[in-house]
């Protein structure tokens, strides 16, 4: 009787045993199944309507996180467990490169852009030629310019270098209203807080509530390109899936959509 009971124990206890391992291999297997993108903010409609896709074909589950580039990679250098970053620049890339936080051959050169002038819908400004005859002071008025921080954001790296470029950055570096990220600049030109900003062509083509003015010579900055790669140790079988996806013909769809040049 005795070892009937003690029997019975240890089938018991191996049930549980294989239930409890089957519930932790579910969960991981439902783990792996979640991508997490860290993505710079000027793909947030695009990334958003691929991510749908990825989803609908039962693919994997996606979950983006949209910032400037410069805070996202200091998020994933501090652990944050992205599964997937796309930058704005090769800075940002490059630095969590030298620190081996991605995985060298995942890395590609995914999109391309462009960088303008804007200014409200309502306002009196017309077409300015973006050049170094441009009086840029005279168009601000008693305003300021809204544009990313040139410190660390992308757009604010870019918009500054192509304003050196042209003799324009003296005249108005103490009149710059900086941005966490493009899309800030763009709601404050949107609202009517900054009478022009620097944003990419993309930003300014979603929202109807401001006009491009001016477009910079694409020699007046270093190219606009946006790396993607998987983020070291976190290159699951579904981040892996979705990074395919992004290089693939119907996320180049998509991007073209938007306005970027899928390189």
């Amino acid at each position: 009787m005795k070892k009937q009971m003690i029997s019975r124990f240890l089938i018991v206890c191996a049930l549980f045993s294989l239930l409890f391992s089957g519930v932790l291999g579910s969960q991981d297997a439902a783990a792996d199944e979640k991508v997490l993108v860290f993505a710079a903010a000027s793909t947030t409609n695009a990334l958003t309507d691929i991510g749908k896709i990825f989803v609908e074909r039962k693919m994997g589950e996606f979950t983006p996180s949209f910032a400037s580039s410069s805070t996202l990679a200091k998020q994933i250098e501090n652990g944050a467990p992205a599964n997937i970053f796309l930058s704005a620049d090769l800075k940002w890339m490059d630095y969590l490169a030298e620190k081996k936080m991605i995985v060298p051959a995942s890395r590609a050169d995914l999109l391309g852009n462009r960088l303008v002038f804007i200014a409200p819908a309502d306002s009196r400004l017309g077409q300015v030629a973006v050049a170094s005859t441009l009086k840029l002071s005279e168009l601000l008025a008693d305003g300021k310019l809204a544009m990313g921080d040139p410190d660390h954001v992308p757009v604010g790296i870019y918009g500054k270098k192509a304003l050196e470029s042209l003799g324009l950055w003296s005249g108005v570096q103490d009149r710059i209203a900086r941005t966490n990220d493009v899309r800030a600049a763009l709601t404050l030109v949107e609202r009517g807080e900054a009478p022009l900003g620097i944003v990419y062509s993309t930003d300014a083509a979603i929202s109807g509530k401001v006009k491009v003015i001016g477009v910079f010579p694409e020699d007046s900055h270093p190219a606009i390109i946006y790396p993607v790669a998987a983020v070291a140790g976190k290159d699951t079988p579904a981040a892996n899936r979705f990074l395919a996806f992004l290089k693939g013909p119907e996320a180049k769809a998509i991007f073209e959509k938007y306005g970027f040049s899928v390189r």
